[in-house]
């Protein structure tokens, strides 16, 4: 596994975003983003095997950066860490979801939209955060105008972003990396074309 000591943000240009509909989808799939060049993932907490599908990547892509995301609860956050995630990702953060990110020890990314909870996050301790949902909430013009007054934050934007836009997002000062579902194409996964999946992880791999 990558060392998460280093920025989360820092990882790769873009983290691949992925609801997984099964567990035996979700080893393989991770396989094909790390030989894409992509050693990082957040498997979201949006399907019933969520949880093991992140057990059984833990155990079988241990070169990963295994994030999991859409964390909403405290018992989320406790649940993933106890299955094997090496990072957190929320869509909002609460100040009970923030402490409670913040006790499992792990990396985290609160999800932001405002610049309020930007400076929530930073109170916390927190300066490495996500901007949720990105380009419904402003996008690049958002992030532009938040980074004079909050120098401090940066952001990984998630929500909306496609592989044509990521690279106006990872222009900016403030943004460290992009999370997007592009890359992994619930038909490609399926139909279990790895090499597809792999390709498109290779091309994001290189924007920048």
């Amino acid at each position: 596994m990558p060392s998460t000591s280093e920025s989360l943000l820092d990882l790769a240009p873009v983290i691949p975003v992925v609801a997984v509909e099964t567990v035996a989808e979700a080893v393989p799939l991770a396989r094909a983003l790390v030989a894409g060049g992509l050693p990082v993932i957040e498997l979201t907490l949006r399907t019933p095997v969520a949880l093991d599908a992140v057990r059984a990547v833990a155990a079988e892509v241990p070169e990963i950066a295994l994030g999991v995301g859409t964390v909403t609860t405290p018992a989320q956050a406790e649940q993933a860490a106890e299955a094997g995630a090496s990072f957190l990702v929320s869509p909002g953060a609460t100040p009970g979801l923030l402490a409670a990110m913040l006790g499992t020890g792990l990396p985290f990314l609160p999800g932001t939209a405002t610049v309020s909870e930007v400076l929530a996050a930073l109170e916390a301790g927190v300066s490495e955060m996500k901007l949720f949902p990105a380009e419904a909430s402003g996008g690049v013009a958002l992030l532009r105008a938040i980074s004079a007054p909050v120098p401090a934050a940066r952001f990984c934007p998630t929500g909306g972003i496609t592989v044509a836009s990521a690279p106006d997002y990872l222009a900016l000062p403030n943004v460290g990396c992009v999370g997007g579902t592009w890359i992994t194409p619930r038909d490609a996964v399926e139909s279990g074309d790895w090499g597809r999946i792999e390709k498109l992880a290779a091309e994001a791999a290189a924007l920048r």
